[in-house]
């Protein structure tokens, strides 16, 4: 059951106010940023695909009211409560990671590397084994 004091689906829709604004601002607004982004896509794929043969205010107009919906619904969506405590909890634990240096980065990634290398020659020797002693028994014939 909802508390009395959270606001409908479409109060929070039609809103301006920010969700605890200087909580989990910086990944709140990539997020935004990153929907924005692809509400912009959205809208240039509508001028230049469907709405290319028509005329240019319609191409000017849909994709223009498409992108300005989208992007107030972006930003609504990374202030409900419920995304916006999500998110504002993802920033918090991204806080707490420990990041490697940069020597620990690329020796980690040596070794990852290497050892694909490595595990990619024994493979192919064991397939090239295998193939060659098939080949000399007359199971399989090339």
């Amino acid at each position: 059951m909802a508390k009395a004091d959270e606001g409908t689906f479409l109060s929070e829709l039609t809103s301006v106010g920010l969700y605890k604004k200087n909580q989990g601002r910086l990944t709140r607004q990539l997020t935004a940023g990153a929907l924005i982004l692809i509400a912009l896509a959205g809208g240039y794929i509508m001028a230049r695909g469907p709405l290319a043969g028509s005329k240019q205010w319609i191409r000017s107009v849909f994709p223009l009211a498409f992108v300005g919906i989208l992007s107030w619904l972006a930003f609504r969506l990374v202030n409900l409560p419920k995304f916006a405590e999500f998110l504002i909890s993802v920033e918090a634990e991204m806080a707490k990671v420990s990041w490697p240096s940069r020597q620990e980065l690329v020796r980690a990634t040596s070794v990852v590397i290497g050892s694909m290398a490595f595990l990619t020659l024994v493979l192919f020797l064991f397939d090239a084994f295998w193939a060659w002693l098939l080949t000399t028994l007359g199971i399989v014939v090339t």
